[in-house]
């Protein structure tokens, strides 16, 4: 970093145009009926380029498994892809699921995206599996998936501590170091990058939150899937937060789901398709995003037409008039620090879209 800098001002966006506050995004890297994986990879270098070209201040990819319409099962490797298409934009997960990895796997994966995009990468830590009890099972080799978040702040810890490789004498670890990483500094004629992915920790209830503000770390909120407990997680946050050498005050983003596009019609046509996607889902019947055609023609219960109706009414979606003023009107309710969007659709067409219409609708630059 340079002379006065601190990780604060790596972690802080500054709002473009006439946004209420910075704009993200976050990418699922979905898989639409008819389409590949490298369809889908394909359109996040698209939307990596165009939200670096519009102002957007960081990009964010999150891990999931065992999902087929979701491929984004191996965020350090997708970021590391976007580190090569892009040169400004910051980049990071949304995040790396800390439970299903050794902590110093994960230290050793973003110390090479950092060698790789000096500055410009993010390591947002979530405690969940990212996936079913059965998956999680597989990936962690063990059927005791209750000790991974239970010893969540243990794991974080000792990340930690690899990243900054200052585990203290006699530590059974004091002589293992994450390469790349601090320990090339003090190696004979060693140069070492001054930076080091900012920690963020995400959530989508009180633990991550409470746990964020007493560490004086940066927190991210999962409104677009737990809306209900996005004032009170926030909340909690700010009042549990202590002061750091990260930051010196609260800073936290929330995900949002938004969906523009230049037909009101159109946008509620891609979010029932979406919508539906996300019935299959939590009915453990996980796929491929269907088509909107599919989606109007689907026979819904009664039930299910009750949850996708719920479900939509947390999806802020429209022309980029109406996405603007919802936008608008969720910051103004959770006071966030950073919006960071995400847009689920069938195709990677209908979501480059969309990004570009909310960068219009804020006026954001064209570079």
């Amino acid at each position: 970093m340079a002379a006065g800098e601190t990780q604060g001002d790596e972690i802080r966006g500054a709002a473009r145009g006439t946004a209420p506050a910075p704009l993200s995004v976050l990418d699922l890297v979905t898989v639409g009926v008819g389409r590949t994986a490298t369809d889908a990879l394909r359109t996040s270098v698209d939307l990596a380029r165009l939200a670096e070209a519009r102002g957007f201040h960081r990009y964010w990819v999150a891990e999931h498994h065992s999902m087929p319409g979701v491929a984004s099962s191996s965020p350090a490797v997708i970021l590391a892809h976007l580190a090569a298409h892009t040169t400004r934009i910051r980049l990071g997960s949304g995040g790396v699921m800390l439970p299903n990895h050794a902590p110093l796997v994960i230290a050793e994966q973003f110390g090479t995206l950092e060698a790789m995009a000096p500055g410009r990468i993010d390591l947002g830590l979530g405690r969940a599996p990212g996936t079913d009890g059965a998956t999680a099972a597989a990936l962690r080799r063990t059927d005791r998936l209750d000790e991974g978040a239970d010893e969540f702040p243990q794991q974080l810890a000792e990340l930690t501590r690899f990243l900054d490789d200052d585990f203290p004498d006699g530590h059974p670890y004091r002589r293992i170091h994450a390469v790349p990483g601090p320990v090339q500094a003090t190696s004979p004629g060693g140069v070492q990058s001054p930076h080091r992915p900012p920690v963020w920790l995400l959530g989508s209830s009180g633990f991550s939150a409470r746990l964020a503000g007493l560490l004086g770390l940066p927190f991210a909120f999962a409104h677009h899937f737990s809306a209900q407990n996005t004032l009170p997680a926030l909340d909690l946050y700010r009042e549990s937060f202590k002061p750091s050498a990260v930051l010196d005050e609260p800073y936290a983003l929330i995900g949002v789901s938004a969906l523009a596009a230049d037909e009101e019609k159109e946008a509620r046509r891609q979010v029932l398709a979406a919508a539906l996607s996300m019935l299959r889902l939590r009915t453990g019947r996980p796929g491929l995003i269907p088509t909107p055609e599919e989606a109007e023609a689907y026979d819904w219960s009664p039930m299910e037409r009750d949850f996708v109706d719920s479900w939509t009414a947390n999806v802020i979606h429209g022309t980029l008039d109406e996405v603007r003023s919802g936008l608008d009107d969720l910051h103004k309710r959770t006071g966030a620090d950073e919006l960071m969007l995400t847009a689920n659709a069938h195709s990677g067409e209908v979501r480059l879209r969309s990004y570009a219409l909310v960068a219009d609708a804020y006026g954001l630059p064209v570079s």
